[in-house]
């Protein structure tokens, strides 16, 4: 019998909806040299996030560690297959294909931000400035382009298996058996929120 329990922690919902927020808005203000500041400042909170994130992976709660996520290629494309059938396979957490996003996003991310500091400091002279360019805009593409198969996908699972995906991970909670989820680690969303806040507030001032 299934009930309603909570399987997203409250850091890893800040995660999710800042990084959207800071990627959408890095992304649109990054040809412009009037919102240079803007796109430097949603830069730092980005890379910050992905940092914060590789460490909550590991140590986080049990759905939001890398490890309740780690799919072989196999099971992604056994998942993948079931979507076409009566019965697809359905996760409590992340399934296959959305854990394959995560993880590509997570990299992308990585390589954008890493690319953007180097690119900001000068790193390399000439060289450098060229090469880091071009990884920062082709990172950044690439990472739109699964953001966009990312929410296809959303939409699609939530159909298919009859649940708002979205609106989970703003409350938190699904439909399950059991969760083993002791803590909602609340005060670790406020304070991210505070310290994303803060930064913004004096980067910008």
């Amino acid at each position: 019998m299934q009930t309603r329990i909570l399987v997203w922690d409250v850091p890893t919902r800040v995660f999710h909806w800042s990084l959207a927020l800071s990627f959408a808005g890095a992304y649109v203000t990054a040809e412009t040299e009037r919102y240079r500041d803007v796109h430097l400042a949603l830069g730092y909170v980005f890379l910050g996030l992905i940092l914060f994130r590789l460490v909550w992976g590991l140590l986080g709660t049990d759905y939001a560690r890398f490890s309740a996520f780690w799919f072989s290629p196999s099971a992604v494309i056994s998942y993948l297959r079931s979507l076409s059938g009566s019965q697809p396979q359905h996760f409590v957490g992340h399934n296959p294909a959305g854990a394959l996003a995560i993880f590509l996003l997570l990299v992308l991310g990585l390589l954008i931000g890493s690319s953007g500091v180097l690119l900001y400091w000068e790193y390399g002279g000439e060289w450098g400035e060229e090469l880091f360019e071009e990884a920062h805009e082709i990172a950044s593409n690439l990472m739109l382009l699964v953001v966009v198969v990312h929410i296809a996908g959303v939409f699609a699972s939530s159909f298919l298996h009859r649940e708002n995906l979205a609106r989970a991970m703003l409350t938190g909670y699904k439909q399950g058996e059991a969760s083993s989820i002791g803590q909602t680690y609340g005060w670790l969303g406020v304070l991210m929120l505070v310290i994303m806040v803060g930064f913004l507030y004096f980067y910008l001032a």
